[in-house]
């Protein structure tokens, strides 16, 4: 009798980018890394500079398995929760991998359902390659998008502080209101929109 040998387990590591912010979406990538391909010099995108940040993410794109990026806008952010979107933005970008994977790492302690196994890491955008990769491509990805909000909205200083809530982006809130990317649920912006 042949036994057939059980499946190759194919982990994808997922994170996200931009939970905390006042305005625009959340972020999230999903990466197969390929083990014969490895790419040097991974860590928690929060620790990298935004040049080697850039510069990983294109040895990522060119030399992962699979990798996709996905998000949830700012009104489904209010229509369902930062933690509600933040886990729509994980299974979109899951979805969008080229392969499926049989093992999902998302870095936390907690994690959506996927149509595989799924396990939670916590700090694992420090120690799992494949996370630390998702949590750079997240992170690049998003920081893109605030860069281009603030061609759009002069004056919100958006490219420099990526939608925290700093005291130049409460002050540009108190002078001019929220654009249409701001996130009316969370408490800075709805306090302000109610003082009006």
């Amino acid at each position: 009798m042949i036994m057939t040998p059980p499946p190759t387990t194919l982990v994808a590591g997922v994170d996200e980018a931009g939970r905390g912010p006042l305005a625009g979406p959340v972020y999230a990538a999903a990466v197969v890394l390929d083990e014969t391909y490895p790419v040097e010099g991974l860590a928690d995108s929060k620790v990298l500079s935004e040049k080697r940040r850039e510069m990983l993410a294109m040895e990522i794109r060119q030399r992962a398995r699979a990798w996709a990026v996905a998000f949830a806008t700012a009104r489904e952010i209010d229509e369902m929760n930062i933690l509600q979107a933040t886990f729509l933005a994980m299974r979109r970008a899951v979805a969008s991998l080229s392969i499926a994977p049989t093992l999902v790492l998302v870095d936390g302690n907690r994690a959506p359902e996927f149509n595989c196994a799924v396990q939670t890491v916590v700090r694992g955008d420090a120690t799992v390659a494949s996370i630390s990769a998702a949590s750079i491509l997240a992170k690049v990805a998003r920081d893109a998008v605030l860069i281009d909000l603030d061609r759009q909205h002069p004056g919100y200083g958006f490219a420099r502080h990526k939608g925290y809530p700093t005291a130049l982006h409460l002050e540009a809130l108190d002078r001019y209101g929220p654009t249409p990317e701001h996130r009316l649920s969370f408490a800075p912006v709805r306090d302000r929109i109610n003082r009006k």
